[in-house]
């Protein structure tokens, strides 16, 4: 990540395709939580295996966190994190959006073992007008990382695709009350997904 030149255009960006070792990527996809359900889930509303749970760990730490800083020449000392998991994709995912004004590093973790479809693959754009218009293109290939700072011109979002899309989300938030409410509003969604797996 260190030796990751920081992209300046059209928004702060890096993109890291082994910041997981491939050594460590078989263990960690076989310790990926079963999320049979599209959305976003807390982190601690999961169950995972112990290579897993290394994971979180080191994605919650001071270690990433200072090399973010570092990276983004930012002070994130006093700001607190979300951590979500995905599963899978419903087809509804992807469209064009900066992200809220309350996030402001986004770090995605992608962790499939392979990536065909032309679906599904993370668009950073120049702009909200078009998926076509766009400066790099991540395939969410287990082990590849994307952080960027969240501004009024980070669009990104993919093509619809449906089916399991492994990731893990990272964000630095402006402060707690974010947190509480974004912890409230993904454990809602997901009670009501489990009560009805047939709703979108």
């Amino acid at each position: 990540m260190r030796a990751t030149p920081l992209v300046r255009y059209p928004f702060d960006f890096i993109v890291v395709e082994e910041f997981v070792r491939r050594d460590a990527l078989a263990p960690l996809i076989a310790d990926f939580p079963d999320i049979r359900r599209h959305g976003s889930f807390p982190v601690d509303t999961l169950s995972y295996g112990p290579a897993f749970a290394r994971l979180v760990g080191a994605l919650s730490g001071a270690t990433l966190r200072r090399a973010v800083e570092e990276k983004f020449d930012i002070d994130l000392g006093d700001c607190p994190t979300l951590l979500t998991v995905r599963g899978r994709g419903d087809g509804k995912d992807g469209g064009i959006h900066t992200d809220s004004a309350t996030k402001i590093i986004t770090l995605l973790l992608y962790m499939n073992p392979v990536w065909e479809p032309a679906e599904g693959r993370l668009r950073l754009l120049r702009g909200p007008g078009n998926l076509e218009d766009y400066v790099r293109e991540v395939a969410p290939l287990a082990g590849t990382m994307l952080a960027f700072r969240r501004s009024e011109r980070s669009f990104h979002g993919h093509y619809p695709y449906v089916g399991e899309r492994r990731s893990l989300q990272l964000n630095w938030v402006t402060d707690r009350a974010v947190v509480r409410r974004e912890l409230s509003r993904h454990r809602w969604s997901a009670r009501l997904k489990a009560l009805n797996p047939l709703s979108s």
